[in-house]
């Protein structure tokens, strides 16, 4: 069996409630507890083991961190489409006789990235998607220059 806990903040505490089972109410300090309180709850209410079922914490979440959480996943929405991008930008400068270093150049990556990501014809994964290696290399790209 599976239990919904929801919890939101009560002044410094997080009330805790799970719906499907009336009269199961408790508190944690941190949100880190909760699962752990809730457990307790549930079991002393049904008279069972406390590991003997699942729960699925749902905390309420302040619109902050709800925006927080939809920028984030854009950022990596938009991560993937400037991946993507790069391997076609590559594969077409390449295509077109450009050297790896003035392709790198072009696309502020380096000669090596640009091989990476663009395999000679006849390799394997020179066509089709970006390779696990290829994206691999692209984020540690987006990482050096975030630092």
């Amino acid at each position: 069996m599976k239990y919904t806990v929801r919890c939101a903040r009560s002044g410094a505490w997080w009330a805790i409630t799970v719906p499907e089972i009336k009269g199961v109410f408790s508190q944690a300090r941190r949100l880190d507890q909760v699962e752990g309180m809730a457990r307790e709850a549930i079991a002393l209410m049904l008279d069972v083991d406390p590991h003997s079922f699942d729960v699925d914490v749902q905390p309420d979440l302040p619109e902050e961190v709800t925006r927080a959480r939809k920028a984030r996943s854009a950022l990596r929405k938009a991560e993937e489409s400037a991946d993507e991008a790069t391997v076609t930008a590559a594969r077409a400068l390449l295509a077109k006789g450009y050297t790896v270093r003035d392709a790198g150049a072009l696309l502020g990556i380096s000669p090596q990235r640009v091989s990476q990501l663009a395999p000679k014809r006849g390799a394997a994964g020179g066509a089709g998607k970006t390779s696990k290696g290829g994206r691999a290399a692209l984020k540690q790209d987006r990482e050096i220059a975030a630092a």
